[in-house]
This record gives structure tokens, C-alpha cells and sequence, in this order.
């Protein structure tokens, strides 16, 4: 039966306002209406018959916003995300690492295993791939790094939906291919395994939400291969891989392919940070940033944009619930690049070992080292969580 225009105007989401205030500029404003309490996202799922009482609306406030902040390696991304999210009283995630890779659950890191491993089933980080960019396994670092990005990224949209608070996250899936394209010209990757890469990169970006908006850190390679030496880190000063060539590609993938293409759909703010800068000053510039004057079929409010409570609430469900489907794009065999393949009798070690290591022996939660009897006994089946190796 078609709803009446009554019906229609109760079931409609009201007009938010979606321009962004710092903690500052909230305080002169007054007290803010109570909201719901966040949603325990990470332990819970969110069902339709939650999604009847539980409006994901209902968190939303002029900060319930996605920000990416971007820029080169080294310009000081990391501490300005958490100026950032002090000044706007939002949630900060700071770029994964391959720590949530190799350590597990309880706190046992898988490194540990490489001396009983075959040589090329060994671990390899960010620290690996610094003193060694040529490395048969720097291919494949880079595809779990941007599985991990991609995870972490579907975090970012789960936090904002369900608790309401407005996410920085550094970094994004969205800009992950400038490293490959790096790689790929510096001769760290080969022609199959850049191939692969975007085989997967087409495959799972139509599943992920555009962010609100992008902070881009800027500063030339000169300067970035001068903060390096400022660090006095050994693994980067001595580095084989930050080199101009590979700062310069990347550099150039940044501005003139990734911050083009994202424009469409995300407003864009662009810093010289050469010298470094004022966080305030870009909360002030977002403070300034209109957003609300966005037609709600405009491409860059788009994803963000739902007319219907239920609408809101399947997204919520997407994100909240279906992490693993949404990781599953990742399911693509990639077998055209030897350096993404490891032999059969190596892999079976790999295995055998990944498993026999602490924490590893038992379904997540279920380990007697680490749990009691009890609890176990009356744990709940359904325990929601990814694993990164999966």
C-alpha cells in the first residue's frame, strides 16, 4: 500500500547540519542535546529489529563526519591527527601498521616464528621493507598492507555510524595505490604483481563510503629527505627505499591522481606543511567550510546522504555486521605473479607453525591458557572479529 504524504514526511530523515565545529566554538554555543549512548559495535551486531528502536541518526551532530587526512611519508600526518581530534572532540585513527598483522589476539607476535620458517614465508614490515625494498616478499607486503588499510577503513565508518562521533583516520584504501605505482617505478614490484593489485583495488572500492572530507599535508621531497634526517631513525636515514625517485612518484600519484579523483566526491583541503603548521588553523578552515549548501544528490554528499531512517540503518547494518563479506573481495586468486605465490611444502610449514603458535591453538576466546572453564562454558558462539590472516 503507497504511504501517504503524512506517512512519508514521518519516515523521512530531517535535514542535518553538516558543517563541522571545534570543542572551542561548541562551548559558546551551549549545552548539546542529549544523545543515545554509543552503540557497543565491536561486541554486538546491529539487527533490523534493533534498527526499529536504535536510530543511527539520532547520534548524528555537526561532527558526525569522516576526515582522511593524507599527505607524504614523514610530514608529522600521525600528530596532527591527534591535535585534530583534540580541537574537534573526534576519534582518531592513526595508519595501521603490520602489527595488526603479526600480532595476535594475545599479544603474541608472529615474528618470532621467522627463524623456523623458510625464507621467503618470513615476516615483512614496514622496517623490512625500508632496508630492503627489493625483497621477494615487498609485493605482498604491500597487498596486506592495503587489505589492512581497507579493514580498518570499514572501523572507521562502523565507529561513525554507531556511536555518532565524527572519525580522523590517517591514511585510506582510497590513496594506497600511490605507494604501489612507487614500487612499481622504483622496480620494488613487477608489471603481474601491480596488475594484481588493481585487479583487487576494483574489486573492493565500490563497497567502501567516500570520506566527508580530505586534510592533505604537503611539503616537497627536498624537504621530506631533509625531516628524515631530522628523525635520525637508522632504518630510515639508511634507507634504500625513501629515495627522490620513489618520493617524487609518489608525491606526484598523490596530487595529480588521488586528490583529483577523490575531489569528485569528498571536499578537499590542501596545507604546506613544509615547516610544519597550526592545527587550528585548518579547525578554523573547516569551521568555514560549508558543506550544508550541497544538493543531497551532489556526488560528494552522495554516499552520505539517505532520505529514510531505514536506509541509514542497512548501511549501519553493512558496516557494522558484514566486515568479512565485505573483506571476502579480497578472495581473488593471484596467481599470475610469482612473488604473491608461495610453494606448496612451504606453505604447509607456514601453516602448521602460524597455528602451533601461542594463542593460535584454540578459536578465538576459547584458549584454556587464557580463559577459564567457566568461561568458556558460557561464552557466547557468535564472537565478532576479523582475522587479518584469514
Amino acid at each position: 500500500m503507497a504511504l501517504t504524504n503524512v506517512q512519508k514526511i514521518l519516515f523521512r530523515v530531517p535535514q542535518s547540519a553538516r558543517h563541522i565545529t571545534g570543542k572551542a566554538l561548541q562551548a559558546s554555543l551551549g549545552p548539546k542535546p542529549q544523545k543515545p549512548a554509543p552503540f557497543p559495535y565491536k561486541e554486538k551486531d546491529y539487527t533490523l529489529l534493533r534498527s526499529m528502536f536504535d536510530k543511527t541518526t539520532s547520534r548524528f551532530d555537526e561532527n558526525s563526519k569522516l576526515i582522511v587526512l593524507e599527505g607524504p611519508v614523514g610530514i608529522g600526518k600521525t600528530a596532527v591527527g591527534h591535535q585534530l581530534a583534540d580541537l574537534l572532540g573526534m576519534h582518531f585513527m592513526p595508519d595501521i601498521t603490520m602489527d595488526a598483522y603479526y600480532i595476535n589476539d594475545y599479544g603474541y607476535d608472529m615474528r618470532k616464528l621467522d627463524p623456523q620458517l623458510p625464507v621467503n614465508c618470513r615476516s615483512f614490515d614496514e622496517r623490512n621493507f625500508l632496508e630492503n625494498p627489493e625483497h621477494f616478499n615487498a609485493a605482498s607486503f604491500q597487498i596486506i598492507k592495503y587489505k589492512l588499510r581497507y579493514a580498518h577503513y570499514i572501523d572507521a565508518i562502523a565507529h561513525l555510524l554507531n556511536t555518532g562521533e565524527g572519525v580522523i583516520i590517517e591514511r585510506s584504501p582510497y590513496s594506497d595505490f600511490a605507494f604501489v605505482e612507487a614500487m612499481y617505478k622504483c622496480k620494488y614490484m613487477s608489471k603481474a604483481a601491480r596488475e594484481m593489485y588493481y585487479i583487487l583495488y576494483k574489486h573492493a572500492m565500490p563497497d567502501l563510503l567516500h570520506p566527508h572530507l580530505v586534510v592533505y599535508l604537503d611539503a616537497p621531497v627536498p624537504r621530506l629527505l631533509e625531516l628524515v634526517k631530522e628523525r635520525k631513525l637508522p632504518h630510515e636515514v639508511n634507507s634504500k627505499a625513501m629515495n627522490t625517485k620513489y618520493l617524487e612518484t609518489m608525491d606526484s600519484e598523490l596530487k595529480y591522481k588521488f586528490l583529483r579523483e577523490i575531489s569528485n566526491r569528498s571536499d578537499v583541503l590542501v596545507y604546506d606543511w613544509s615547516e610544519g603548521g597550526d592545527a587550528e588553523l585548518i579547525v578554523e578552515d573547516l569551521e568555514r567550510l560549508d558543506i550544508d549548501n550541497y544538493d543531497e544528490n551532489d556526488p560528494k554528499i552522495q554516499d552520505w546522504s539517505y532520505s529514510r531512517e531505514q536506509y541509514w540503518a542497512d548501511v549501519r547494518m553493512k558496516y557494522t555486521n558484514d566486515k568479512e563479506e565485505l573483506i571476502s573481495n579480497f578472495n581473488v586468486p593471484l596467481v599470475d605473479a610469482p612473488e604473491l605465490l608461495i610453494p606448496g611444502e612451504e606453505s604447509e610449514i607456514l601453516t602448521h607453525a602460524w597455528f602451533k603458535a601461542e594463542g593460535n591453538t584454540h578459536a578465538h576466546g576459547y584458549d584454556p591458557k587464557y580463559h577459564s572453564f567457566t568461561e568458556i562454558l558460557f561464552k557466547n558462539k557468535s564472537i565478532k572479529g576479523w582475522s587479518p590472516v584469514s
